[in-house]
């Protein structure tokens, strides 16, 4: 098992706890304005990118459903509002605070039946092999505490020629934007994350997390090291998300 910087990557540099469980704390802490901090930051648009990579799933027409990192089910609720192939999806997440404010929106769009959330962890998913006809991560293999180890999970329980698509923050490469988005990043997004959930510390990892993950071609490599068949990828709004396919 490789080990990748981002790995390293935690949200309270002073704990002596495990990047899996420091991850759990810092979103059980913002999870009530986890949603709302979202469409501030990303100013509404993390809403298309999650649509466009759910897009991907499109052709395959998948009945049953993995969310990993699922969060406050943004990802599941989406998917079964876009994909009616879909007749079960199941959203595990190691927060449990988040998993509570995703169960309410599910309730309230009377989803409860096709939407099942479980807490439990990317690198032991509790699903028997060949589970899954798709699997959907947003925003969440920069969480993995090894990311090797969760994506050999998620290729675990996909059936033969499920998909996997991941969505993910990457880097701009146009120098100006990539200038802005790094000023934004640094200063202006944890400003705002503190100012309205009072935990900097998660915004400011959400920035170093990005900076060290391998995106691109090394992502799309580790896919394939890893199994994954005809990885690739798409950028979107000038490199800032990145959607990565690949097929069991």
């Amino acid at each position: 098992m490789s080990n990748y910087e981002h790995d390293e990557v935690v949200p309270y540099t002073g704990s002596t706890r495990s990047k899996k469980e420091q991850v759990a704390e810092m979103f059980d802490d913002i999870a009530v304005r986890y949603d709302l901090l979202n469409r501030i930051l990303s100013g509404g648009i993390d809403i298309r990118w999650r649509k466009k990579a759910l897009r991907e799933l499109s052709s395959i027409q998948p009945q049953l459903v993995l969310d990993i990192a699922t969060g406050t089910a943004d990802v599941a609720i989406m998917a079964c509002k876009q994909l009616p192939s879909i007749q079960h999806i199941t959203g595990i997440d190691i927060s449990n605070g988040m998993l509570e404010v995703g169960r309410k929106k599910i309730k309230q769009l009377n989803l409860s039946e096709k939407i099942v959330l479980k807490q439990a962890d990317s690198a032991l998913i509790p699903f028997d092999t060949a589970s899954f006809d798709a699997a959907t991560v947003a925003f969440g293999v920069r969480n993995f505490q090894h990311l090797e180890d969760g994506l050999r999970e998620i290729h675990r329980v996909l059936k033969p020629g499920g998909k996997l698509v991941v969505l993910e923050f990457s880097k701009p490469q146009n120098p100006l934007i990539r200038a802005f988005y790094k000023v934004y990043m640094r200063f202006v997004t944890p400003s705002v994350g503190n100012w309205f959930s009072k935990n900097r510390d998660a915004y400011a990892y959400l920035d170093e997390s990005i900076r060290k993950f391998p995106e691109g071609k090394r992502f799309v490599d580790i896919m394939q090291q890893i199994g994954y068949q005809k990885p690739y990828y798409k950028t979107l709004s000038f490199g800032i998300c990145t959607i990565y396919c690949g097929t069991k």
